[in-house]
């Protein structure tokens, strides 16, 4: 026993640090992260997909825009929409996820009032008309008009900064200030509102606002019912719109069990908020920020979207929207109101009020009370006590049958709770503390014999060939995984072709066809010492100077580049005899300042480079088939190694992301190895193409011409072409020359 006593002592610290996390005795920042995205995760899982029919979005989209005019429209064109939704089309509840903050003068009223203020003729003759006019021109009261005894709930914004004012008008609020004595609620506070004009509120049914809670991840998962202003509190657009449905019953806080009329250890109780309707008791819960879990039903369009401008031309059948509940919200450029939520990156906020809307009637809003702290503290020590006492003292292979069980123990609870009682319980301690104490006995003796041998090889052998690992080996103080930056060379190459190619294999044959082709070109990458970043489908990426440092990064590079090229011969005649097609490759090459360590997410972990000199390898690659080449090469990495290849210089160009033009270049071989007709060629091309760029059509042509005959070959054409088309069109005195791809 002695001998397990420092694995022991070591597993019950970690228990005791992620312990107190679990009860809320402090807050570990990576475990709430975790904990996030495993909800998220859960969400994604569990969400039903499906379309709610109950629930309509009336978009205001480009469609509407193109037809009606650009937005804010003016108010006499929304009195229409409200007349053709309540009227025609006999919708049930209207909620605006739209202000109205500012007053339509689109009608001219306010420029007919003030001639009419004029002392002369022509003022008393206006004022004549504009008292015939006004009704008709005052496009706001008209509004207020088509708002009023409808159930229509309008939509407004709260402001936490603190140097702003107000404006517009407020709702009543839902609860007055003191409602919940001296419960140590942690409402959301705001400090300003922008509200709609007082007309449009005064005469609407209801108004809510539209914020959601952005958790610190910046991610939409909660949505405040109530939120707190200057001691009132004021309820969401999703709750005055259920709300309104149900004839306006009272909001009743509902407090946990045992709680009574006071807190207990600070804790306030409230769980949950009660709306009495006719159809029985309608039970939202909440959490500790009076703020209900959105509950998502899927991706973008779960909810029935209908263009704005088809119900102002009656261009839906009335049956369509009859007794629905309608969300006026936008998705057209400019005006879309997108949010990062647990389903999507971008995603409308008008369909986090509608998911909230169908979570509140169909009862489907998930809850976290307080107690679940004391589940999640339970789940760690059943959890950690098992994986504490019992991994040291098994085999690594029953240890891993013990870690599995435990595993599959917390995720069946987990999801259990999250299915059948909508009850949601973190996860990522347990989880953590598991995966810690797996670890922690599977590498015991780590740091033993050949110690920083293994670790070397365990960070870098994937990347880079063995004998640069032994070479780490010897002084691994000086290489790290850690992110800098770095002057680095990055090696992009793809298949030619490749979907057409997969479509006429199976799918064993297309993986065995790539593994051949990927491990011929891995080992001509690994020759040449240059670390493989990664396989990207058909593509490769590699780089060169990190982490081992290379002064001839670039040169070993764009021998590398042209080394695969000369390997595909070869290749294919393997291919052939398989009865596989023929492969063509495009190699972009580029130099540059790079960022290159250990990058990526929580999740995935990989040595990799990024920045714009990567960017500008992977465009170049890309735009080899647009010059009929096999290799092109920046024009940073041919200013490093001019003196060792020749090349010829295919254009300059403004590839998509980058605004500076850049030089490109297609290496024609090593320097004193390229035959005397092979650089006679390159030199008439450079005349052609500095013809070429000082428009001297006729020169370039007979150049081109001649070029032909010595070897036809694509870019020859494409030049040709080009000339044609500036005869055409001249491109004038200021024209660069250069060739810009609006495409990657």
């Amino acid at each position: 026993m002695k001998k397990y006593l420092p694995r022991y002592l070591l597993g019950m610290l970690v228990l005791l640090v992620v312990l107190g996390h679990a009860a809320g005795i402090y807050r570990i920042g990576i475990l709430e992260h975790f904990d996030s995205i495993l909800y998220d995760t859960k969400v994604r899982l569990t969400m039903p997909r499906d379309v709610d029919p109950r629930i309509v979005i009336l978009d205001i989209d480009e469609k509407s825009l193109a037809e009606v005019g650009r937005w804010p429209w003016n108010r006499e064109r929304m009195s229409t929409l409200l007349d053709k939704l309540f009227d025609r089309n006999g919708i049930s509840l209207l909620g605006f996820d739209v202000v109205f903050a500012e007053a339509d003068t689109s009608s001219g009223l306010p420029v007919l009032e003030s001639l009419a203020k004029k002392d002369n003729r022509e003022a008393t003759a206006i004022q004549s008309v504009l008292r015939e006019l006004r009704p008709s021109l005052d496009y706001d009261a008209r509004f207020a008009a088509a708002l009023k005894n409808r159930p229509v709930v309008l939509g407004y914004y709260l402001s936490s900064k603190t140097d702003g004012t107000s404006s517009g008008a407020l709702p009543p609020a839902v609860l007055p200030p003191g409602s919940f004595g001296s419960r140590p609620i942690a409402f959301t506070t705001w400090a300003n509102y922008g509200g709609n004009l007082a007309e449009f509120q005064h005469n609407a049914a209801s108004g809510g606002h539209f914020n959601p809670l952005v958790d610190f991840d910046g991610i939409a998962r909660r949505v405040p019912l109530l939120a707190e202003h200057k001691g009132a509190y004021y309820e969401s657009l999703s709750l005055a719109m259920v709300r309104t449905l149900f004839g306006f019953p009272p909001v009743m806080p509902g407090y946990a069990e045992g709680t009574g009329g006071s807190s207990k250890a600070g804790y306030a109780g409230l769980e949950w908020l009660d709306l009495p309707t006719a159809r029985g008791t309608l039970r939202i819960p909440v959490d500790e920020n009076v703020a209900a879990l959105i509950p998502y039903r899927g991706l973008q369009g779960s909810f029935t979207y209908i263009s704005a401008a088809d119900v102002l031309a009656d261009r839906i059948p009335a049956e369509q929207l009859r007794g629905k509940i309608v969300l006026v919200g936008t998705t057209a450029p400019g005006l879309m109101d997108l949010r990062a939520t647990p389903v999507a990156s971008t995603y409308p906020g008008v369909e986090i009020h509608a998911n909230l809307i169908s979570g509140m009637l169909d009862n489907q809003i998930k809850f976290r009370p307080a107690y679940v702290t004391g589940a999640d503290v339970l789940l760690v020590l059943i959890a950690g006590g098992v994986m504490v006492f019992l991994l040291p003292l098994l085999s690594p292979f029953r240890a891993s049958i013990v870690a599995l069980i435990v595993l599959l123990f917390l995720l069946s609870v987990n999801f259990a709770f999250w299915l059948a009682g909508n009850m949601v319980l973190p996860l990522a301690a347990s989880l953590s503390l598991m995966a810690l104490l797996y670890a922690l006995n599977m590498s015991w003796g780590y740091f033993v014999e050949s110690r920083t041998k293994r670790q070397l090889t365990g960070l870098f052998g994937q990347y880079v060939p063995p004998e640069l690992v032994e070479e780490m080996s010897r002084d691994p103080e000086n290489y790290s995984m850690a992110g800098r930056k770095a002057e680095l060379t990055v090696l992009f190459s793809d298949v030619r072709g490749f979907t057409t190619i997969s479509e006429g294999l199976q799918p064993d044959e297309l993986a065995t066809l790539m593994n051949v082709y990927l491990g011929a070109m891995t080992e001509v990458v690994r020759h040449r010492r240059g670390t493989l970043d990664k396989y990207i489908g058909d593509a490769i990426m590699a780089f060169w100077g990190a982490p081992v440092g290379d002064p001839e990064h670039a040169k070993h590079a764009v021998i590398t580049a042209l080394e695969m090229q000369a390997a595909l011969p070869e290749l294919n005649k393997t291919m052939v005899a398989r009865g596989w097609p023929e492969l063509k490759i495009g190699v972009g090459v580029n130099s540059g300042t790079m960022t290159v360590g250990d990058m990526g997410s929580p999740v995935r972990q990989s040595y990799t480079v990024m920045g714009d000199a990567v960017n500008l390898g992977s465009r170049l690659e890309g735009i080899t088939k647009q010059y009929g080449v096999g290799i092109i090469v920046g024009e940073s990495t041919r200013e490093e190694v001019k003196k060792d290849f020749v090349f010829r210089e295919l254009d300059r160009v403004r590839v998509k992301g980058k605004a500076e033009p850049v030089g490109i270049y297609e290496p024609v071989g090593i320097e004193g190895q390229v035959a005397k007709e092979d650089l006679d060629e390159v030199k008439l091309w450079n005349q052609a193409l500095r013809a070429y760029r000082s428009q001297d059509w006729d020169q370039a042509e007979v150049m081109l011409l001649n070029l032909t005959r010595i070897k036809h070959r694509y870019l020859y054409d494409l030049y040709a072409k080009r000339i044609e088309h500036c005869r055409k069109e001249p491109p004038g005195e200021g024209w660069d020359g250069v060739t810009t791809f609006e495409t990657k």
